[in-house]
């Protein structure tokens, strides 16, 4: 494990730059004196994040396409120690294995759970590029052993197409689409750009982003019901499937829809980061005597 830390707005930034010195010509003071970059350039932001995983996570190759999405490393983070909770109070703790769905060009979630709890990964992606540049990815930072990612050749299936009859999996973890075209991501595009007073006469995201990491044809709503329902099909598969839900509004109609399917344990655990709210849903279609065979 190198590092299980969280991470907060204050960024050592002499400590960054120190590990990775490409950061520095990004860095400024601001009118009260404190180091910080302009968090509405997308190649700043991009170069913040590269350092903070060379600087906490011992991850020293993070290369990829400057339109694919550039996350953000505290969120990240956050999801990754919430599911290790989860597993703790089901007595978890040991050679776990998860299917991270839609890992993107950037592999981030593999790339933070195997630093941080040495979890083994296999990553899936609609995205043929996508899975090229995070096998790249992996194979710089010498993760093969520990890191795998899968095409998923049907963008209509998340778990057919993938799974394998001998796979299982501890977990599952998906950061949804959230718009459900390009019209509603640019709107919003342009409301957060005028939140940070910047220039809103063409579309330049400060997080990047391609089609299949931005929308989805219905939105979060329509992936999510689609993701619940798939998992119904391989209860056996996965002890805990869970999710990053954005709209908090979805969650009622997910419950009801985990009910019909015959989910025994549904929980919605919070995300608090700074002033940003969210929330993951969690679920299992195991029994009290199938979770304790899955323990042995």
């Amino acid at each position: 494990m190198k590092s299980a830390k969280g991470h907060t707005n204050n960024y050592n930034f002499e400590v960054l730059i120190d590990n990775y010195p490409k950061l520095q010509p990004f860095v400024f003071k601001n009118k009260y004196g404190n180091l910080t970059i302009n968090f509405s350039d997308a190649k700043a932001v991009r170069t913040l994040n590269t350092a903070i995983l060379k600087a906490d996570y011992g991850i020293n190759y993070w290369q990829f396409d400057d339109n694919n999405l550039t996350p953000p490393i505290p969120s990240r983070v956050a999801y990754i120690h919430l599911l290790k909770d989860l597993l703790l109070s089901s007595n978890l703790d040991g050679n776990i294995k998860v299917l991270d769905i839609g890992t993107g060009a950037n592999c981030i979630y593999p790339l933070l759970g195997q630093s941080i709890y040495n979890w083994q990964f296999v990553g899936s992606d609609v995205n043929r590029s996508s899975i090229k540049q995070a096998e790249k990815i992996i194979a710089k930072n010498q993760l093969e052993d520990e890191v795998s990612v899968r095409f998923q050749s049907n963008p209509n299936q998340i778990f057919q197409g993938i799974l394998t009859k001998t796979d299982t999996f501890t977990l599952t973890m998906c950061n949804p689409p959230f718009y459900k075209d390009e019209t509603e991501a640019n709107s919003a595009t342009l409301k957060k750009l005028k939140g940070l007073n910047q220039d809103t006469n063409s579309i330049n995201r400060n997080f990047s982003g391609i089609s299949n990491e931005l929308w989805y044809k219905g939105g979060e709503k329509a992936f999510l019901h689609n993701y619940l329902y798939e998992s119904s099909l391989f209860k056996n598969k996965c002890f805990w499937y869970t999710t990053l839900v954005a709209n908090k509004d979805n969650i009622k109609s997910m419950y009801a829809s985990l009910d019909k399917l015959g989910a025994k344990i549904i929980k919605t655990l919070p995300i608090n980061i700074g002033q940003k709210k969210s929330r993951v849903v969690a679920w299992t279609f195991l029994n009290k005597d199938q979770q304790k065979q899955w323990n042995k």
